[in-house]
């Protein structure tokens, strides 16, 4: 099984390119890091944790794509993914861009687990129709898809429209898009039309969702597609039930601090678990 990290990157905590650095020294396999552009200060939105007040860490993100692109300088090996990019709050030509750019410096090493936002307010800064922002999430990455693999791409849908149209760098390889959410028809049909992978946060439920996500990815005429746990505190007996149910990567937890506070914890999971 592989083992993954994921940090809560900000300003202040290590700097990503030297934790991809330190990851891929210890035999980790990837390096996710989340995305907010911005956290309005009045808010009715809940915080997706269930705690009372919003952790300042979510005001503080860095951008993800210059985040990775100075990891990939740094490393060779490690995959380097978003965990999680919010594409409706994205303008889907710029963004598949600066993918394409990014998965060219990394040489292929590029992975999107992307998602559909909680923040409701962060959401309508950018112009996104809440109700609908599965929808538009659906149209991004399906254009995007078209601007990375065609030589003249063009989109007509509600949210996104150009005509045939000349873009490059294209990706090095194909881009894998994993989808985050908690199971249920909706997200296994988007997974299934349009994704390469689900990437649920924690465990829970995953057995009893794997049949469902199976039929979804049938009925798409589809083989199955992998399941990556994320943001997992790993113990023997967690990977070993996801071991026994298939799943062949799972990105672990690493707090979101500085070297002194984060490399000890590396050195702990790749002394235990690798």
């Amino acid at each position: 099984m592989r083992l993954g990290i994921t940090m809560f990157a900000t300003d202040l905590t290590m700097p990503p390119h030297e934790l991809a650095r330190e990851a891929e020294d210890r035999g980790f396999a990837s390096l996710y890091v989340p995305e907010h552009t911005h956290i309005p200060v009045a808010r009715e939105t809940p915080p997706p944790t269930g705690d009372a007040a919003l952790a300042p860490e979510y005001a503080r993100t860095l951008d993800p794509f210059v985040a990775l692109a100075a990891a990939a300088a740094v490393t060779e090996r490690i995959t380097l993914g978003t965990g999680i990019l919010l594409p409706a709050q994205r303008e889907p030509i710029v963004t598949a861009k600066a993918v394409a750019t990014l998965d060219r410096i990394a040489g292929g090493r590029v992975a999107l687990g992307v998602g559909y936002g909680w923040n409701a307010e962060e959401g309508a800064d950018h112009g996104v129709p809440w109700k609908r922002r599965r929808a538009v999430v659906r149209e991004h990455v399906l254009a995007m898809r078209e601007l990375w693999t065609r030589d003249e791409a063009s989109f007509k849908g509600e949210f996104v429209s150009f005509e045939p149209s000349w873009s490059w760098p294209k990706p090095a390889g194909r881009v894998p898009v994993l989808l985050g959410g908690a199971p249920g028809p909706t997200l296994f049909a988007h997974i299934a039309e349009y994704g390469d992978g689900w990437m649920p946060i924690g465990g829970a439920g995953i057995r009893e969702a794997l049949p469902d996500l199976r039929r979804a990815c049938a009925d798409a005429g589809r083989d199955m597609v992998p399941v990556v746990p994320f943001g997992t505190v790993p113990s023997a007996e967690k990977l070993g039930y996801y071991a026994s149910i298939g799943v062949e990567e799972v990105v672990l937890r690493v707090p979101g601090g500085g070297r002194d506070a984060v490399l000890p914890v590396l050195d702990e999971y790749a002394r235990t678990y690798l």
